[in-house]
Formats: C-alpha cells, sequence, structure tokens
C-alpha cells in the first residue's frame, strides 16, 4: 500500500528539488518567512488562505492538498469554525463537493454547528451554487430538532426553488414535499413561496391547487397590507423583502384565480376575479416601481377580459384584441389565444396570422432563471406551436401542419409533459396519412424514445430481487 506523505513532507521535498529556501519560498507566495517555516516544521497551524498560496507556489492544482488537509488539519484537530468556514466556500468554488461532504459529517456531529452551516448555505445559494446549497439544507433539515422551526421551512423552500426546472415530474413531486411547510415561514416569506407554489401548479394545469395557493397568497397579502398601511403602523415595512410591492401579491392572486377559473370553464368567475385586480384606486404607494406594477395590471385587466370574453364565444372583440396584440413586444401568449379561439370556435384567423408572420417565422423559446418563467414560457411554447399546428392541419396546409407539430412534439418531450405528449401524438395520428414518408420517420422515432424512457421506469425485474 503507498503511503501518501504529508503536506508538509511534500513542501519540503519540493523546496529541497527546485533548492529554494523558505525566505525565498515566502517572498515567491507572499507569505512571511516566520509562517513558512511554521508549516514547514509542523508547528503552526495553516489556513486554507496559506494551502492555496502554498500550492500555486509550487504549479499545483488548487485542490490537490485538499483531502490531506481535511486529514492533518481538520479531522486530527479540534474544530475550528473560523478556520473550517473558509475552507468550506473554496471547496464550493473548485466544485469539490466530495469535502465539502466529508466536512459537514463532522460538523453535524455538534448541532451547535446548524446556525453556521445554514449561513454558509444561504450564501452559496445567492452566489448561484446550487449543488452544494442544496446539499447543505438537506442536511441542516435532517438534523434540525425543531420541526416547526423556520430554519427548517427556509430549508425546505429553497430545496423546492433548486429542483424546480422543466421535467414536470419533478415539479410536482418537488412542490408535494414542500407545501407543508409553507405555513412555517416568516409571514412575508410566505408571500413569495405562495406564489411559486401557485406557478408550479399553473404551469402543471392543476387549476384546483392554483386557485388554492392563489387564494392563500391573496389573504396573507392584504392581512399584511393592513398592517403596513392602518394608523396604528403606517409607514412600517416588512422586516424582509419582497421580490414584488406588497400590493401586487394581492392582485397577482386575483390574475391567478382568474386564470384558473378561465382554464376549468367558468369564465362568470374568471370576469369578477378581473375585476379584483381592474380597479387598484385602493393602492396607497406612488413610487415608480408601484406605478408601474399599477399601470401592467390595469393593462393586464383590459387583455384579460378581452381574452375572457373570446374564450366564452364572443368573437366580436376579436377585432380589437389583435390591434392590441399588435402593440405589444411579446405576442405569443395572446397569438396563443388567438388559435386557441379559431380552434375552438372554427374561426378562420388567416389574416392574423399573415400580420404576424415574420414574428412567428422568428419564434424562439425564451430563456430565464426566473422560476415563472422557467415554469410557464416553455409550456406555452409548446401548446403554441401545437395550436397553429391544428389549426393548419385542419386548414389542408400539411407541409407546415406536421412542421409545427414536430416542434411541439419535440419540446413536450423535453419537458415531459404527458399531455401534450398524448396530445401531439394524436393529432398526428389523425392525419397521418397526409404526412411525407420521412415526416412518419421522425415522428415514430421521437415516440419510441419517449416509450423506451418510459418503459425503463415501470419497475419490474424478471427474476429480480
Amino acid at each position: 500500500m503507498e503511503i501518501t506523505p504529508t503536506i508538509q513532507a511534500e513542501v519540503q521535498t519540493y523546496l529541497k528539488r527546485k533548492g529554494l529556501t523558505m525566505t525565498e519560498f515566502g517572498h515567491k507566495i507572499d507569505l512571511n518567512v516566520g509562517t513558512v517555516s511554521g508549516i514547514v516544521t509542523g508547528n503552526r497551524s495553516m489556513s486554507v488562505h496559506q494551502l492555496d498560496s502554498i500550492t500555486v507556489g509550487m504549479n499545483l492544482p488548487p485542490d490537490y492538498f485538499y483531502e490531506r488537509y481535511i486529514e492533518e488539519c481538520i479531522e486530527e484537530c479540534p474544530l475550528n469554525w473560523k478556520k473550517i468556514s473558509p475552507f468550506l466556500y473554496r471547496c464550493i468554488e473548485l466544485g469539490r463537493l466530495d469535502c465539502l461532504q466529508r466536512v459537514v459529517i463532522l460538523l453535524l456531529d455538534n448541532p451547535n454547528y446548524l446556525p453556521s452551516l445554514f449561513e454558509v448555505a444561504e450564501n452559496v445559494y445567492k452566489d448561484g451554487y446550487n449543488e452544494a446549497a442544496a446539499y447543505l439544507y438537506k442536511k441542516v433539515a435532517e438534523s434540525e430538532k425543531q420541526q416547526h422551526s423556520e430554519r427548517l421551512a427556509i430549508c425546505q423552500y429553497r430545496l423546492f426553488q433548486i429542483k424546480v426546472g422543466q421535467d414536470r415530474t419533478v415539479n410536482l413531486q418537488a412542490a408535494i414535499e414542500f407545501a407543508p411547510f409553507v405555513d412555517r415561514l416568516d409571514e412575508i416569506e410566505q408571500l413569495d413561496a405562495l406564489k411559486d407554489l401557485a406557478n408550479v401548479y399553473r404551469s402543471l394545469s392543476m387549476w384546483d391547487k392554483v386557485y388554492e395557493f392563489a387564494h392563500r397568497m391573496g389573504q396573507l397579502g392584504q392581512l399584511q397590507y393592513h398592517l403596513v398601511h392602518n394608523s396604528k403602523r403606517k409607514g412600517t415595512e416588512p422586516r424582509k423583502k419582497l421580490s414584488r410591492p406588497l400590493f401586487v401579491y394581492i392582485v397577482y392572486a386575483e390574475l391567478l384565480c382568474a386564470n384558473a377559473c378561465d382554464a376549468k370553464g367558468d369564465h362568470a368567475q374568471a370576469l369578477a376575479h378581473i375585476r379584483g385586480y381592474a380597479d387598484l384606486s385602493w393602492v396607497k404607494e406612488k413610487d415608480p416601481e408601484s406605478l408601474y406594477w399599477k399601470k401592467q395590471y390595469q393593462q393586464w385587466a383590459k387583455i384579460n377580459t378581452y381574452v375572457n370574453r373570446l374564450m366564452s364565444g364572443d368573437i366580436s372583440v376579436l377585432p380589437d384584441y389583435v390591434e392590441h396584440i399588435a402593440a405589444e413586444k411579446e405576442i405569443f401568449s395572446e397569438l396563443l389565444n388567438v388559435l386557441e379561439v379559431a380552434n375552438r370556435y372554427n374561426v378562420d384567423v388567416d389574416h392574423i396570422l399573415r400580420r404576424f408572420e415574420s414574428q412567428i417565422a422568428a419564434y424562439q423559446e425564451s430563456s430565464s432563471s426566473d422560476m415563472y418563467t422557467q415554469q410557464v414560457l416553455p409550456e406555452e411554447y409548446v401548446r403554441f406551436w401545437y395550436k397553429i399546428a391544428k389549426y393548419s392541419l385542419n386548414k389542408g396546409r400539411y407541409t407546415y401542419g406536421f412542421k409545427c407539430l414536430l416542434i411541439a412534439f419535440e419540446k413536450a418531450v423535453t419537458i415531459n409533459h404527458v399531455l401534450l405528449i398524448a396530445n401531439c401524438f394524436g393529432l398526428f395520428s389523425h392525419f397521418k396519412t397526409h404526412a411525407a414518408p420521412k415526416t412518419q420517420a421522425q415522428f415514430q422515432s421521437i415516440y419510441e424514445e419517449v416509450w423506451e424512457k418510459n418503459d425503463q421506469k415501470d419497475g419490474f425485474l424478471l427474476g429480480g430481487n
């Protein structure tokens, strides 16, 4: 068995091989000779900063000594947070999660380190080190003795935020796991958490859940708004920073509830919720950000009233709605509504599609780190191409229709949207006799890929234990 030399021995060997004195090496790595001498002779404890300087000076990879540092300077010494904390951050920066895990396991033997590990998790989460943050949040949550603590709830909220992406199955499980912890958050942070849960369920088209969490968000927002603006506490701001002005959570709740009602076909109730954010005369804030959001929601209320009437079958408002679309930068959620009306009520919208032909040809899926964008826009992208494919195929425009359907099908598979996958393949099957052999082969190839992927998940093993 090969014996690995200590850090001290390897530095000594390097100095001899290079013919360097401790003073010369110290000048090279910007450490004084006393520090270098203490490290080389083993008479001085070494910080990770000093270790990194030595490693750079020896022209070695930055994490070259990290495993030995754990063995020699952490495991064999009394735990010292001032020395360990910088090492944890460096492990995270360099992607050495194996080293991070070894040290965290040591620290978790002492519950006094939980608050410090939680602080590290919060810091690295803000800096975008999601994998490391997820590990830390998970370990803190597992070690938390107080099951109703706010710290545990925040850990679960962060894990939820990290897990949510484009895979619908993962997103649903993440929402189910986090939902019981929402009420344990600080009441202000609850608002963002309820918003995020509602948005995830919105992306899953689970409209009862959307309504439930949006309604809770609206009630809590109204309570907090009253506390901020009543006569005794006037001017008192929430102690935690929200991602939006406080009143926005109240009106966004109305918007989501309206969406849910429209999706379930209850257009009358949806209209009542739209009116709930059309009149914002009660909003007291006058700052530029609040005025911006007031204008946005009043505009959305006007637009969504058109949509509500269209979905109810009132086609007379279609020309006004199209003029609104023409004035917008982002038009595809509105065009999706036009296509839905066209397919639902057999309305000819060729003139509208021609008007926006160049934008449709250039349509690309938006990318963003925002949770709403990550959840809603990929599905909107699929639905748009699916609806335009359905419209085109019903019109007998088979080449273009199948081209659009192929775009929708491939993206539906990417985001693992079972309903849209089924709809895409069902629409293809309905018009299959009009598809060219190459098109049929493309659809068959994608569908077989989906089948193989799901076939491996059925969990049945012949003769296995």
